[in-house]
């Protein structure tokens, strides 16, 4: 099936909105229309098997035993339905369209009817009975063909995420937190797979599939068909959690009529509520929102963190409240089958990130930590940088990270940064924020997706000749290359000491001398010594002393005033006395520096080098040393363009302003 025809389809399923305005508000039309659609699909696909499943439940009728084993055997599929009635049957009869409808939908399995329950749909029903809709809405469901052999499995979910992605436009949503463009899944999941290509071959292969934000199934049905055609007589079981009610329905349907396990799908979130604790997967792949805060959740993930510890799916670190990201990748990390010691079993992950993941976070931050132990664990193979406006709701740029526990030995200790962002063709049409897509090679389109998988499993060796000319697309690193030790460059704290209007009025206003029972008289006596400076704290200090005592008050005692004393007197200057503290020199906090020196760099080779030439009375605070992890791709793939020669910018200015000129000697004519 071409677009233009699931187009078609999906129009003709939102020309029921003409019949909703006005008694439903634009944002709401999806809860008539998405669960219609629905049930539309479950009929198409029973039509064939309906009358064997009426006579299977005659047959049985009457006995008093469980019939659902023979009722789906009957349906060929994991779910049936009871009744003899259809949507047409339904429509015929207006005046009873509703009971009708309610039988209908209740003679269906109890997996089927769970679905059509999370759209709320037997509310809806009442409504538009209550409307007089109700059989008019039947009745344009009833011309909807969506039959299997009109609209295969794979087409029927472009049609789902059609009405999906125009739902969420006339409500203000943003459409990519329901789906991910088809040509990026695909590259993704060839991405994920193709380094198995031998091994999926094999006879009697199992495989299973996982995805945490699961949507409406794209990425695990993509997943199915990937590895199908690699060995069609392959077993491939997804599974997927999904926290938005409407997408679960469409995934779970989805999964019933491809006869898959319908229990597989989890609803929930994935952080608080594992719909798939304990189970471990060979693939597992998400594209989660991009920057979606998780303080709904903050109690339960703190809480796994703190009491399981390094045994938690969060034990690596949390990253920010307003970012989730990495605790999207710490779950499927946990999901992970361990390698054993043929060096079988093991995962591979792939995710779909944007650039803030690569880099947020200061040195043991959180964010800074998790990416530590993804490479300090020799699990992330490589990251693949996209075109921008290639997703629905955001023009930015995305990365693919692709990770598993089971490295060949090429890959042992590196990562791959290969650089795709210039494999895009423009779209002929826009869609919200996506302007461009990835061309498969088909009716005379470029081959992004092939070349880029080409280039992926040819990485090591492209990076390694610089005479291929993709050799500037791949760079490949040690894991450790990516660490850096955090350190703080200290500098003495220098000065002078003086008694000026602005030094005095900050004594008067330090604590410890507006504490002081003659506060005013004390102040008074530092007066007097207006316009004098001092090279040493010593000589300050007696000379303040002197004038307190000859005023006949006390000089305070203690470390509070005479921290405030030296503060408030004391000016900062580079030719000033060094303070000291227990023999060692003071650091001025103003002054205080930070520096990112490599992973294995000793600190104070690099503070020689880089920092004493400079600063000669520098040095390092070791105890404030800190490791950090980022990944700073686009710095790597930076290629530096000199600036035009002037001549040729004062030729194009002096050619714009008579160009300008002319057209306003035009307008004065």
């Amino acid at each position: 099936m071409n677009s233009s025809k699931h187009t078609e389809l999906a129009n003709h399923a939102w020309s029921v909105a003409d019949l909703l305005r006005g008694d439903y508000r634009q944002h709401d039309y999806g809860k008539v229309i998405l669960p219609f659609t629905v049930l539309r699909r479950l009929e198409c696909v029973l039509e064939p098997t309906r009358d064997k499943v009426v006579e299977t439940v005659a047959r049985f009728a009457g006995q008093d035993i469980d019939t659902d084993r023979f009722l789906r055997k009957a349906s060929g599929h994991a779910f049936y339905n009871k009744s003899e009635l259809t949507l047409r049957k339904i429509a015929a009869d207006p005046q009873n369209a509703a009971k009708n409808l309610q039988i209908y939908v209740g003679a269906f399995s109890d997996n089927a009817r769970e679905v059509l329950d999370k759209y709320e749909f037997n509310q809806q029903v009442r409504k538009l009975d209550g409307a007089n809709l109700l059989y008019q809405v039947i009745g344009k469901f009833t011309d909807l063909d969506l039959h299997p052999d009109v609209v295969p499995n794979h087409n029927m979910g472009y049609i789902f995420e059609e009405l999906i992605r125009r739902f969420a436009e006339q409500s203000n949503e943003t459409a990519g937190e329901h789906f991910t463009p088809r040509e990026v899944i695909k590259l993704m999941v060839n991405l994920l797979v193709a380094p198995d290509a031998d091994a999926l071959s094999l006879p009697g292969i199992v495989r299973t599939v996982m995805d945490p934000a699961c949507g409406t199934g794209g990425m695990l049905s993509a997943a199915d068909d990937r590895i199908k055609a690699l060995n069609p007589d392959a077993t491939v079981e997804v599974y997927g959690q999904e926290l938005n009610p409407e997408s679960w329905a469409i995934c779970r349907s989805d999964l019933m009529i491809k006869g898959q396990d319908p229990d597989n799908i989890a609803f929930g979130n994935s952080f608080s509520d594992d719909g798939h604790a304990r189970r471990k997967f060979d693939y597992i792949l998400a594209n989660p929102p991009f920057g979606v805060e998780w303080k709904k959740v903050k109690e339960e993930v703190e809480y796994e963190n703190k009491s399981l510890g390094d045994a938690s799916r969060f034990g690596a670190g949390l990253p920010r409240i307003n970012d989730g990201s990495l605790l999207f990748l710490q779950h499927m990390i946990s999901k992970m089958k361990p390698v054993d010691v043929n060096g079988g079993g093991g995962s591979r992950i792939a995710i779909v990130f944007n650039g803030s993941p690569l880099f947020t976070g200061a040195a043991e931050s959180g964010e800074s930590n998790i990416r530590r132990w993804i490479l300090e664990n020799d699990w992330l193979e490589a990251i693949v940088a996209l075109p921008d406006q290639l997703f629905y709701n955001t023009g930015i740029s995305t990365y693919f990270w692709i990770l598993t526990n089971r490295k060949d030995a090429d890959h042992k200790g590196r990562v791959v940064l290969l650089d795709a962002r210039d494999q895009w063709q423009k779209m002929r049409k826009s869609l919200g924020d996506k302007r461009k897509e990835l061309g498969d090679g088909t009716n005379g389109r470029p081959d992004h997706i092939g070349d880029i998988t080409r280039l992926y499993a040819e990485a090591l060796q492209v990076a390694e000749d610089p005479e291929h000319p993709l050799h500037g697309k791949v760079k490949v690193f040690a894991n450790e290359d990516f660490g850096y030790q955090r350190i703080t460059v200290e500098r003495p704290l220098k000065l002078r000491f003086e008694v000026t209007e602005a030094t005095l009025a900050a004594l008067a206003e330090a604590k410890p001398v507006a504490k002081l029972e003659r506060s005013e008289e004390f102040v008074a006596a530092v007066r007097t010594l207006l316009g004098s400076t001092w090279t040493t704290k010593s000589q300050a200090f007696v000379a303040l002393k002197d004038a307190v005592v000859a005023a006949g008050l006390t000089w305070p005692s203690g470390a509070p005033f005479a921290k405030a004393a030296r503060e408030t007197i004391g000016v900062r200057d580079p030719e000033g006395e060094v303070q000291k503290v227990k023999g060692a020199p003071e650091p001025d906090t103003d002054l205080r520096g930070y520096e990112n020196v490599p992973l294995g760099e000793d600190v104070e080779d690099y503070l020689k080098r880089e920092v004493l030439p400079h600063v000669a009375d520098a040095w390092i605070d070791h105890t404030k040393t800190k490791i950090g992890y980022e990944i700073p791709f686009t710095r790597h793939f930076y290629v530096y363009k000199p600036p035009r020669p002037l001549a040729e910018i004062d030729a194009e200015l002096k050619s714009l302003e008579a160009e300008i000129q002319a057209l306003l000697g035009e307008v004065t004519e």
